[in-house]
């Protein structure tokens, strides 16, 4: 009696997900974000652009914010034709300086319009950018523009906390990365290979 039930509510099952399968008919790129207080958003990012390399994809990565400290992402998926681009100047709060920062942003955001633009590239990562628009230092509409005008195929993934909410409207996908327990809450350092 048990299985035949279980047997039942799996049919159902098959058929809701049978149903959605078919009723998903576009196939275009789509604009993912990764938002919130929560760890794990760049590292999201970076899991699906792995993907999309092991398919043989192309990829493309901007990191806003980011210092010149060793990348785990950045160097093995940099040996498999990945772009990076970084704007490097680490964060905000320890340059202190708005006008250098917002250079350094508005630097780096030209490798992102190119990106954006390139039809070769299949997949771009813009991580931290919604720190960029949250702080002024890049026009929200500039950055609405280029996701706009992007190639119909290419997917663009922005990471970020406090993502703006044009750009969530925007979005096809949107996850919220919600912190629940953090190991350096209680005085455990960052580590290589685990945090960055």
């Amino acid at each position: 009696m048990r299985d035949d039930r279980h047997q039942q509510r799996q049919q159902r099952l098959k058929e809701q997900v049978d149903a959605r399968i078919a009723a998903a008919t576009q196939t275009r790129g789509i604009l993912m974000v990764f938002t919130g207080n929560g760890k794990g958003k760049t590292t999201a990012a970076f899991g699906t652009a792995l993907r999309a390399v092991g398919h043989n994809k192309k990829a493309a990565v901007v990191q806003f914010i980011k210092g010149e400290w060793p990348n785990g992402e950045r160097n093995l998926l940099s040996q498999h034709g990945v772009e990076f681009q970084v704007m490097a100047t680490g964060f905000t709060w320890e340059t202190q300086n708005r006008a250098t920062d917002t250079a350094a942003c508005l630097a780096v955001w030209q490798h992102a319009r190119r990106m954006l633009a390139d039809a070769t590239l299949d997949l771009v990562l813009l991580d931290e950018i919604t720190y960029m628009v949250s702080m002024n230092y890049l026009p929200l509409a500039e950055l609405e523009q280029a996701l706009r005008e992007r190639p119909a195929h290419q997917s663009v993934i922005l990471t970020g906390r406090g993502c703006h909410r044009v750009l969530i409207e925007m979005a096809d996908t949107v996850t919220e990365m919600r912190p629940v327990k953090h190991a350096f809450d209680a005085g455990i350092q960052a580590q290589q290979g685990i945090d960055w």
